[in-house]
């Protein structure tokens, strides 16, 4: 993708495969079209005359005259055909999942909607978060792509089976949202969102970091049920959740203790 200005400062920043050839100096030509609608940009890919298009989490679909430049395989991060679209990784921590895994995939012109051309599977931990499984799921795809290339001419693509298909949606700042109804749902939804754009309660008091304490045990919700040397336990409708460390609206992250603390709060008392 072009560079594109990041956090407060808006500094203008290369996508992490430029950045990685460029500090290993690594002298290819890299190409950061705008769109790839272009039939400039069309004529330049089909002039490199390339064997194989590969493309990982790239954020822009390719158009059927790419398509049909050389055979073009994406790699998506998860087990299709669920979880088509563009936010995988987090749509398989928001349910719970066990196991995940990425999809070797010969792109056509639907979202996701190609025919498979291998899988590489792992199991997802209570502990993961969007980082770990990312990392983890990104050196399953470092491994499969060679693989794939490899084989190609011997590999029998697999349609996909549509009626078994779900799909997830680009995350939004609202989805960030909790409250304390359900235990399990608001740490698979911390876990989901860590990097971005994080979870908060309705009054803008963000939750920076938490544990999942119980999942079934009834509580009536928000209760601070108890206050521990590194955070306050707060009961849900459904389980509890020990919250470590928040960020007040405009203020600084600071531990949960000194949180309550500031608000003269105590065991029995409403958190918020």
């Amino acid at each position: 993708q072009p560079d594109k200005p990041v956090g407060r400062k808006q500094i203008l920043t290369p996508p992490h495969v430029k950045k990685t050839l460029q500090q290993k100096e690594i002298d290819v030509p890299i190409f950061q079209p705008i769109t790839l609608k272009d039939e400039a940009v069309t004529a330049q890919i089909a002039n490199l005359h390339p064997d194989f298009i590969i493309v990982a989490a790239y954020g822009q679909i390719l158009p059927k005259a790419i398509l049909q430049i050389a055979p073009c395989i994406n790699l998506h991060a998860s087990l299709l055909p669920k979880y088509r679209g563009a936010s995988p990784i987090q749509e398989a921590l928001l349910h719970g999942d066990t196991i995940s895994g990425v999809t070797a995939m010969l792109m056509d012109e639907g979202l996701d909607t190609g025919d498979i051309l291998a899988y590489s599977v792992c199991q997802v931990t209570l502990e993961d978060t969007a980082i770990t499984l990312f990392d983890r799921l990104s050196q399953l795809a470092a491994i499969l792509t060679p693989k794939v290339l490899k084989s190609f001419d011997q590999i029998k693509p697999l349609k996909q089976m549509d009626v078994n298909a779900s799909y997830c949606k680009k995350i939004k700042k609202s989805d960030g949202l909790v409250d304390f109804s359900d235990a399990f749902a608001l740490w698979n939804r911390y876990r989901a969102f860590i990097v971005w754009p994080g979870i908060f309660l309705e009054n803008g008091l963000k939750l920076k970091k938490i544990t999942l304490v119980a999942m079934d045990e009834p509580n009536e919700p928000g209760k601070i049920l108890s206050m521990e040397p590194d955070g306050v336990v707060v009961g849900c409708s459904k389980g509890a959740i020990k919250i470590e460390r928040v960020q007040p609206p405009s203020k600084r992250e600071m531990d949960a203790l000194s949180y309550i603390r500031g608000r003269r709060l105590t065991l029995g008392d409403t958190f918020f």
